[in-house]
Formats: structure tokens, C-alpha cells, sequence
């Protein structure tokens, strides 16, 4: 079973990140021009939210806010799940799942390491399962 820490490694560290005050059109043009889904709000190093395409579509468009006037702030969720590195992708999936979020930041030591999106896990699930066919079908054929 797939680690947190062993998904990082493949897919990388990198995190994205906001300052709250940011406008939310800020933000947006930050994920689009990295093309993510979302990113993690920190303020003195210490993350304070989580701000995604879900907060924008419910709390601007649907309230008939601007996103140059609204600050990430104002919409952004502020009360964030993290795992460790030691969680495995089944108990990632599990969270995610219940709790009905698409990313979970990583924390190693109170320190941000990385942030793992229901894509990335989904992806690590069927690179496993597909492993086990393939192992299977060889053990069958031989």
C-alpha cells in the first residue's frame, strides 16, 4: 500500500501558495497559469486556508461578488483536514471521501510538505490495482 510520502516522491513537492489579503482574482490567475485546482492560503508560515474553484464558484459567481474587489480571505475555507506522510492513499481516499474535499496539504513536523489532490490518488489506485493484474495475469499464464 502507497504512502503519502512515497506519492510526494513521484509526483513532487511542489505547493502553491496565497497570502489571505490576496484579491480572489489573484488567485485564480495564479491557479490558471499553473493549472491546479487549488491553493493553500499561509500567512507567517502557518496555513490559515485552503482556497479552490469550489470556494470561487459558490462564494462569488452564485453571491454576485467580484473577484478583484473580494479577498481570498473572505471565501476561502478555513478549516483545513491535513495528513502526514505516513498515511497511506486508502486512508487519504477515506478522508476525502467523508468529507467530501478534494485536497489535503501534507505536514511533516508542523512544516508544510506537500499537497496530494483526489486526482493525484485516484492515479496511484489504478498504477497499483493495474500492478496486481498484470502480476496476476503473468502467475495465470505461467
Amino acid at each position: 500500500m502507497l504512502t503519502v510520502n512515497q506519492l510526494l516522491q513521484r509526483k513532487g513537492y511542489n505547493i502553491e501558495t496565497i497570502d489571505p489579503n490576496a484579491s480572489v482574482f489573484e488567485a485564480l490567475q495564479s491557479m490558471a497559469d499553473k493549472e491546479i485546482g487549488s491553493l493553500v492560503v499561509m500567512k507567517d508560515k502557518k496555513i490559515v486556508g485552503l482556497f479552490s474553484e469550489r470556494d470561487y464558484a459558490r462564494n462569488i459567481i452564485l453571491k454576485g461578488r467580484t473577484s478583484k474587489e473580494t479577498r481570498v480571505k473572505e471565501i476561502m475555507s478555513s478549516q483545513v483536514l491535513v495528513v502526514n506522510p505516513e498515511q497511506t492513499t486508502e486512508e487519504c481516499m477515506a478522508i476525502m471521501t467523508e468529507k467530501r474535499i478534494r485536497h489535503l496539504p501534507v505536514m511533516k513536523d508542523n512544516e508544510l510538505v506537500g499537497i496530494i489532490s483526489i486526482g493525484d490518488l485516484v492515479k496511484a489506485i489504478i498504477e497499483e490495482q493495474q500492478f496486481v493484474i498484470e502480476q496476476l495475469v503473468s502467475y495465470i499464464s505461467s
